[in-house]
């Protein structure tokens, strides 16, 4: 009786199980291991190796779990096989308790461990790893070397790369092209474009991956000449080259250039469809040709668009304007992924379609995928706009239930959304949570936010907290820091938080922060001074900066400079009606009526329109908008009744009309008459009588508040019990119980 020879059944069995792996049969396989364990041979550490790798390959990681908690003897190869399971299924934290556990590390054993860090994008922890890798004096193969390379180009580690270089030169793995094309990669990543040069030039062998870092290389610098050059020496050309030069194109808005690869790709018959296809649709779309990739589109079908490609012919149709064919293809796509959903929105308010952005994003809260906190940021923009706290307390609930709420980026756009919609406590409340997580634009949203409250002194105590943490500001955090400062009438600590920008933080003030400085000396009666200010800037005043002296001496009734500041902003702007209507109102306010009639004349000869006031309030998710004497609103008669009995109310409660805020030669009857009549009264008489007792009452204006406005409100607040709210051109107004907390300066 012949017996078989164990020998021969497992190199048998173990051919079965790698012929089982190639077709993927799972099926086939575990026959393989029935017959393993009847014929005796689940003893054979070769066999089980081989069996292990079979399932964890396969998908079926209990069972090559199980396997190996049951083999009695364990060699190097089975717990990497172990490892390499765990590392490639991006388990890192039991990847990582392996390795730990493992008696006798190899190469292969770090190499793996290294790998997966890198895949997951653990750049740090890879190469923190290959160091201590290297300490054990464990000699490093060319898969470990390709892989901490790819870590060091990913965060641009220069010094560290140019270490492990000298370790190729040390452990002689330079005759590997793999190798050599991962120190290229790096050193192009990484900022160093003559030794990408250098390395390039010394190799013996290089194969297409080598031509395409050097394409890339050049085309990332602007040098197209030299990478056509490149691309014209190759002897062969693959996907990647293709994809480069035209990603390239698309980066540099070079159509002609574009059209050139493209006629070239149809020449040597290359597959347009897919990835290429993909990027001449992003080229054409990003570099103005948006009809050809239309084309490109009908003729590949849909169903090939990715998600670059259709961004990018989402970014083509919103620079036209035009968002109906990219709401069509949007529709049309079969995997519409977050990216895709927040593109389209972002599309919609990029061309202020605000209400079919909410609409969107409504569509996916109910059928399209969990939104992230890209989208999110774009729908509290949304909501910021629309000046709407009930559609931000949507998105703010829509963030906690997703497990976006604790994000930073989140928590920041929820600052600026509850600061411009008016709820400057939520705000506060927000930032308070992120205590250990905020970065630099927590701070900067909310000096902002409590800036444009009126919220100075508490603006700049956060300042000083941001400095004391370590954290340098930016120019916008100083742009936060100088409105707070001109809205509560701070001049030293304005100049000396100037200074210190361009001192010692070594910022150099925009034409914003120019103007801000401006507009806090103008605000506190120092107009000579802010004149001398402008006078002595290094750049040229904008419109902003002239606008805001001018608006100064309408308050303080200085003639000449305003005259002076009108006619600089005319020059930049003849159209600006704005500059027409301050100076007129400067000329009213100084009781010199002829001038201002010619300035309104001026105006009406020149075609020039006025700006005209408006207020708007929301009442249950609908805005009602009012104009000066506005006579529109279905509910007018109701609103003029109680205007009038809350005009009669307040001035029995001491307030006195101011006529001088009716800027035209009237009689006194006549100017009270109107008074009663602004678009912000007439707002919150209607607000008044359509909500509860003690509701808040939220009021926008596209203009400054008049005196006669803020005065009225102040009695109104007191006469109602309600706190009320008024957000004009410049900042809020928080009205109670008699007082706004600008304290009578703005």
């Amino acid at each position: 009786m012949n017996i078989p020879d164990p020998f021969s059944l497992s190199y048998h069995n173990a051919r079965l199980l790698q012929e089982s792996l190639k077709s993927n049969d799972l099926l086939a396989g575990k026959l393989v291991h029935a017959r393993v364990i009847k014929s005796g041979l689940h003893f054979s550490v070769i066999l089980l190796n081989n069996l292990m790798n079979f399932y964890s390959r396969t998908g079926c990681f209990s069972d090559a779990q199980l396997l190996f908690d049951e083999m009695p003897v364990k060699t190097i190869f089975t717990w990497n096989t172990l490892l390499s399971s765990y590392s490639r299924r991006a388990k890192m934290s039991e990847a990582t308790e392996i390795f730990r556990k493992i008696p006798d590390r190899d190469s292969v054993s770090w190499s793996t461990i290294i790998m997966g860090y890198n895949q997951m994008g653990r750049f740090q922890s890879a190469i923190k790893l290959f160091d201590k890798m290297i300490k054990e004096r464990v000699i490093p193969t060319q898969y470990t070397i390709t892989s901490v390379l790819a870590s060091c180009a990913a965060i641009k580690a220069l010094d560290i790369g140019r270490e492990v270089h000298s370790l190729v030169v040390k452990f002689g793995l330079s005759s590997y092209v793999s190798v050599v094309n991962s120190l290229l990669n790096m050193y192009a990543k990484s900022g160093d474009p003559m030794m990408t040069r250098v390395i390039f030039d010394r190799m013996e062998y290089r194969n297409t991956s080598s031509w395409n870092v050097m394409i890339s290389l050049h085309m990332q610098h602007g040098r197209v000449d030299l990478a056509r050059g490149q691309f014209e020496r190759m002897s062969e050309r693959d996907i990647v080259t293709w994809n480069s030069m035209i990603a390239a194109c698309a980066n540099l808005e070079m159509l002609k250039l574009g059209k050139q690869i493209h006629a070239r790709i149809a020449s040597t018959n290359f597959n347009t469809y897919g990835p290429v296809g993909n990027a001449l649709i992003s080229m054409y779309a990003k570099s103005g040709g948006v009809q050809i990739a239309q084309k490109i589109v009908e003729q590949s079908g849909i169903s090939r668009l990715d998600i670059i490609a259709f961004t990018s012919l989402l970014d083509g149709y919103v620079k036209l304007g035009d968002l109906k064919p990219a709401r069509q293809i949007f529709d049309s796509l079969k995997d519409r992924d977050v990216v895709a959903w927040t593109a389209m929105i972002v599309g919609y308010l990029q061309n202020g379609l605000n209400t079919d952005a909410v609409e969107l994003f409504r569509l996916m809260v109910r059928d399209g995928p969990k939104p992230n906190n890209f989208t999110l940021a774009a729908m509290l923009s949304v909501s910021s706009s629309l000046t709407s706290l009930n559609h931000g307390k949507e998105i703010h609930a829509i963030a906690i239930r997703t497990g976006q709420a604790s994000l930073v980026s989140v928590n920041n756009a929820l600052i600026t959304m509850y600061a411009r919609v008016g709820s400057i406590n939520c705000a506060r409340k927000v930032f308070n949570r992120i205590y250990w997580f905020r970065d630099i634009v927590s701070w900067t949203s909310m000096i902002m936010a409590l800036a444009q409250h009126g919220l100075g002194e508490e603006a700049l105590e956060h300042f000083e907290k941001l400095l004391a943490a370590g954290i340098k500001p930016d120019h916008i955090t100083y742009l936060g820091v100088l409105s707070a400062c001109t809205h509560v009438g701070l001049v030293e600590q304005g100049s000396r938080y100037y200074n210190m920008m361009k001192d010692f933080h070594k910022i150099e003030p925009t034409l914003s922060h120019y103007a801000l400085m401006v507009d806090l000396l103008g605000r506190a009666g120092l107009i000579q001074e802010a004149y001398d200010f402008i006078e002595k800037m290094p750049i040229e005043p904008d419109v902003v900066t002239w606008g805001s002296l001018l608006s100064s001496c309408k308050v303080y009734k200085n003639v000449d400079l305003g005259k002076v500041a009108a006619e600089r902003l005319l020059l930049i702007d003849p159209d600006n009606s704005g500059a027409y209507s301050a100076l007129a109102n400067l000329y009213s306010v100084c009781g010199k009526w002829d001038d201002a009639a010619k300035i309104r004349k001026l105006m009406k000869d020149g075609g020039v329109k006025k700006e005209q006031g408006i207020s708007w309030v929301q009442i249950k998710n609908k805005f009602h908008v009012f104009g000066a004497e506005d006579g529109l609103h279905p509910q007018k008669d109701e609103i003029y009744k109680m205007m009038a009995k809350i005009w009669e109310d307040i001035k029995k409660m001491g307030f006195v009309p101011d006529t001088q805020s009716v800027l035209h030669d009237l009689e006194e009857e006549v100017k009270e008459q109107m008074l009663t009549h602004h678009s912000e009264k007439l707002a919150i008489a209607f607000a008044l009588i359509s909500t509860p007792e003690n509701t808040t009452l939220r009021i926008m204006k596209n203009l400054r508040v008049c005196n006669d406005c803020h005065s009225a409100i102040k009695f109104i607040s007191k006469l109602s019990g309600r706190e009320i709210i008024v957000r004009d051109a410049t900042r809020f107004h928080h009205f109670k119980d008699g007082f706004c907390s600008c304290r009578d300066y703005w």
